[in-house]
Parts: C-alpha cells; sequence; structure tokens
C-alpha cells in the first residue's frame, strides 16, 4: 500500500496540545458532519459553537449564492444595503439604548473594538474579565482571556485583572449553608481590583455565561450586582455573547435573563451561523463620544457587504422559526437526557447551563485518583467519536474536564436522543478502561 501523506503535515498546529481529528472532513449537513471515509458524525459543537441553524442551511446557501454573484466586498468606507438592514435589525433586536453597530469579522475582533472604544470613550486603560475568560487571541482580547494562552508569550498589556469566576458547583468562598456566598466573593475581588489598580479602570469585559470557562451561569442577582460594580467606578460593562446571543441560551441574549443592559454588546459566532461575521453595539451617547475623540477601527473586512447579507438571513429564519422558544423546549430534553445519566454514571458531577448551551462536569479525580477527570475526559471524547458523535470537552488545570454541549437550534429531538444514547455508551466504555 502507498504511503499517505497525513492530513496534518503542512499545518501549523494552533490549538496548545491539542490534536487535530483524525478524519478529513467531506461535507455537512443540518446537524451532522461527514468524513472523506463516509462516516457520519453527530455535531454537538455547531461547528466552533456557531453554525446555529445546522450545515448548510438552505436559506444560507441560497443567501450566499445571490449575494456573491452581486456584491461581495467594498472598500470599508463605503456602504451597502445589506450592512445598512443589519445594523438597524440588530439595533431594534436588543432592549436598552444600543443603537450604534460596528459589522466586523470575528469574537477577537469585536472585543477588541469594544476594548479600544471603552479606553477611548473614559480616558482609562485598566480592564477587568473572569478568571476563567476566554475573549480572544488578538492583543486585548488575549490580555482579558484568562483561561489559556498566556505563558510564554512575553509581559501582557498592563492594568488587566482577574476577578472571581461564580461557580456554584465548585465554590471558592461558601455561606453558612456550604452554598457559594457570591456577593462576598465578588466584593472580595473588587476589594483585590481596587487595590491594585492606579485609578485608571475603564471596563468589565466578561461573558454572561462562560463557555471555555466550564459553562458557568452566574447566579441569579450576581449581573445586576456586576454592573452596579462598574457604575460604583465609572466603568462601562461590555458583555461579550459570541456564544451565548441570538437563541442560544433560550433568549435572544443571555443578559435578558436578568434586567441588565451592557454598555456594550460584542456578537460573532451565532450571528454569522458558521460564516465570519461578529458587531459591536453600543448607545449614540458613547459612539458620539468616541467619533470626537477619532475612535479608529478600520480593518479589511468591516462592514462587507456578503457577510452582512448572511446575518440579514440569519436573524429572518431566527424571527420566523421562533428559534429562542426552541432552544428552551430542546435544550429542555437534552438536559433532561443529561441529568439521567448523571444518575447512573458516579463520574458525572454536575449538568448544567441554559436553552441549548449545556456543561456536564466529570468528576474523576474522585473515582480514579489525580488527573482521573482529565484521562477520562479524553477517552469520553474519543470513544463519541469512534460511535458517530462529535463532542469538544473544557479542560483547564484542577478543574477536571467538563462537555460543553451546544448543538444547532435546528436539532431534531430524535437526533439529541441519539447524541445522549451515545455519550451513555461512550461514559460506560470509558469508565471499564481506565
Amino acid at each position: 500500500m502507498a504511503h499517505q501523506t497525513p492530513p496534518d503535515r503542512h499545518l501549523i498546529r494552533y490549538s496548545g496540545h491539542a490534536a487535530f481529528s483524525p478524519d478529513v472532513i467531506a461535507r455537512a449537513s443540518g446537524t451532522s458532519v461527514f468524513t472523506e471515509s463516509g462516516r457520519e458524525l453527530l455535531d454537538f459543537t455547531s461547528g466552533q459553537m456557531s453554525a446555529i441553524l445546522g450545515h448548510s442551511h438552505p436559506e444560507i446557501v441560497a443567501t450566499v449564492r445571490e449575494q456573491i454573484a452581486r456584491l461581495d466586498h467594498l472598500h470599508s468606507a463605503m456602504l451597502s444595503r445589506p450592512v445598512v438592514d443589519l445594523a438597524a435589525r440588530l439595533a431594534a433586536s436588543v432592549p436598552g439604548p444600543l443603537d450604534k453597530v460596528l459589522l466586523l469579522t470575528t469574537g477577537a475582533e469585536s472585543n477588541e473594538a469594544a476594548v479600544r472604544l471603552a479606553k477611548l470613550v473614559t480616558g482609562r486603560h485598566e480592564i477587568v474579565s473572569f478568571a476563567r475568560s476566554w475573549h480572544g487571541m488578538t492583543q486585548a482580547a488575549a490580555n482579558a482571556t484568562y483561561s489559556a494562552g498566556r505563558k510564554g508569550y512575553g509581559p501582557a498589556a498592563p492594568g488587566n485583572f482577574a476577578l472571581p469566576v461564580p461557580d456554584r458547583f465548585r465554590p471558592a468562598i461558601v455561606d453558612a449553608s456550604g452554598e457559594l456566598d457570591w456577593r462576598r466573593q465578588l466584593d472580595l475581588g473588587f476589594d483585590l481590583i481596587d487595590a491594585q489598580s492606579v485609578g485608571s479602570l475603564a471596563a468589565c469585559l466578561v461573558e454572561p455565561i462562560l463557555s471555555s470557562g466550564g459553562v458557568v451561569e452566574p447566579p441569579a442577582g450576581y449581573l445586576t450586582a456586576l454592573a452596579e460594580k462598574c457604575r460604583e467606578r465609572g466603568m462601562l460593562l461590555i458583555l461579550d455573547e459570541a456564544q451565548t446571543g441570538l437563541c442560544r441560551t433560550g433568549d435572544w441574549y443571555a443578559f435578558q435573563h436578568e434586567d441588565v443592559v451592557p454598555d456594550i454588546l460584542t456578537l460573532s459566532k451565532t450571528l454569522g451561523a458558521g460564516l465570519p461575521l461578529a458587531a459591536v453595539l453600543t448607545s449614540a451617547e458613547i459612539e458620539q463620544r468616541a467619533h470626537e475623540r477619532g475612535f479608529l477601527f478600520f480593518t479589511t473586512h468591516v462592514s462587507d457587504p456578503l457577510p452582512a447579507a448572511v446575518g440579514n438571513t440569519v436573524l429572518d429564519v431566527l424571527e420566523r422559526d421562533r428559534l429562542d422558544e426552541r432552544a428552551r423546549r430542546l435544550g429542555k430534553l437534552l438536559r433532561g437526557h443529561l441529568e439521567e445519566l448523571a444518575t447512573r454514571h458516579e463520574v458525572v458531577g454536575d449538568v448544567r447551563g441554559r436553552g441549548l448551551l449545556l456543561g456536564m462536569e466529570l468528576v474523576g479525580d474522585d473515582v480514579l485518583g489525580p488527573g482521573g477527570a482529565d484521562r477520562l475526559g479524553a477517552e469520553v471524547t474519543r470513544r463519541c467519536y469512534e460511535l458517530g458523535l462529535h463532542m469538544n470537552i473544557v479542560q483547564l488545570p484542577g478543574m477536571g474536564g467538563t462537555f460543553r454541549i451546544a448543538p444547532p437550534l435546528t436539532a431534531g429531538e430524535d437526533e439529541l436522543s441519539r447524541g445522549a444514547a451515545i455519550l451513555d455508551e461512550a461514559l460506560t466504555g470509558a469508565a471499564r478502561t481506565l
């Protein structure tokens, strides 16, 4: 047999110590991806947590074909009808005065622009974010990212502070009943930030539900209290809804679950349903102040018409098919499957999340010894893949492993049940092996 060159032979490995998947993907449709060898994999990560309408949605395909034949890319100063319409629709979709929109390409880029806005408008430079955050790999976004990628790249920008994560499953500070005392934790976190600050606190950049940080949903009231901490210090509140926005959690935006409206909102991933599209939303007041001070964020693909046309189609489908309601209903169904697994597998420590952004945390260290959760998570992931299910696990030092489960909002009930059954089989087989 002739020697075959490995598919990653000429690729720079960009995922830390994680390996590429073993197969080359030939096509994708709906909730499934298909390998060159003909295998089908249920996609429980929606690509890179983005394809909320599934793969190759017919209306997205039609929009791309039509738009690319008419108008795909322009000079950054030129506007097109898809851009004008999408900006207006996004502004109308958000509660509160977020009626100014900047259309970009990636989540890191939108967070970069948001941080630049905050620094310019406040005249300050210090940024606060969660200690297990992920906001991107460009300069300001990477400086505000604490879950991975900080070591070995030289000094981070000064003025970046980490805030403790309000994790109810693994509480750092507890009350008399042993539950997370999140108010005391938040107060202590800002006491430490105030002690380190040089008096230049500009903004707090957080996800309303941490995704790469372990699918952690802050307790009720937390975002309201956080917003108050920001107001007390003259800081802006930036919410990163790259993964939680646009119906994923059962609301159009995750912050709607609590009566909090950010000063700046960033979107990506779900907005393009798998294509590169991101947005920054802010108030007319903040935009005016930034403009007066010469706000500059030119990029090659700012306000490109092709992805904007896709974004309009995404909004069409979300609105028409009421996918926020569908996410709530299917999320309840899938969570029920996962909670049933937890009753039968002692290594499943917690099931959490909202809508169709769910987490299932393994606690293999208690059963298998130190490092057991990491080994178990890797083995379960491998077995799921062999059985036809693509899963993604978050592995943070000392935290075990948490599966991020986010199938497309268009997935069928039978597909969700089939995925849960595969996960059940993989857990059983992995526990026997280890």
